[in-house]
């Protein structure tokens, strides 16, 4: 089993990520994440699908989405030519000692403490996947009690990969 990360330049209409994501469906394709934001052109919606299979699959997986009509192009991107994040919320139970050790941990992954309440501190931290979960795994000797996890958005690093669509 191989992962890929694919990123699509897709027409902003209502149903597309719906299209897309039943296309996987119908198919048994797995989808790890999938992001979705429209680009600087509000016509065209960008989105990034992390699937995983083996390399016959990964290539079908191409060719299908490809075939969609909304879709104007698709590209995997590569892990050295490409910079990939990710954003996560973890809301952890804190008493007032707590509080200082999680911030030493928050402080030491440059993450962001965001809301505190008497009993609990929600934190967000914004970087490649093994960063957010080596920072989850150190929270795990806390009790968490919530986490969303934005899955990966991504680009290709320099000018070469960048689309103009019409």
């Amino acid at each position: 089993m191989h992962t890929k990360v694919f990123q699509l330049l897709v027409d902003n209409t209502t149903g597309v990520l719906s299209r897309i994501a039943g296309l996987f469906s119908r198919r048994g394709y797995n989808i790890e994440s999938i992001t979705a934001g429209t680009t600087a052109d509000p016509k065209y919606t960008r989105i990034t699908i992390v699937a995983s299979g083996d390399d016959d699959i990964l290539e079908q997986i191409e060719k299908q989405v490809r075939k969609l009509t909304d879709v104007r192009d698709i590209r995997e991107l590569e892990p050295d030519r490409s910079v990939y994040r990710e954003l996560a919320m973890i809301k952890v139970e804190a008493d007032a000692t707590q509080r200082v050790q999680i911030g030493s941990l928050v402080d030491m992954f440059r993450a962001k403490v965001i809301d505190v309440t008497d009993e609990s501190l929600m934190i967000e931290i914004t970087g490649n996947v093994p960063k957010v979960d080596a920072f989850i795994n150190l929270l795990k000797g806390y009790n968490i009690l919530e986490i969303a996890r934005t899955g990966i958005a991504g680009l290709a690093r320099g000018k070469d990969g960048v689309v103009y669509l019409p």
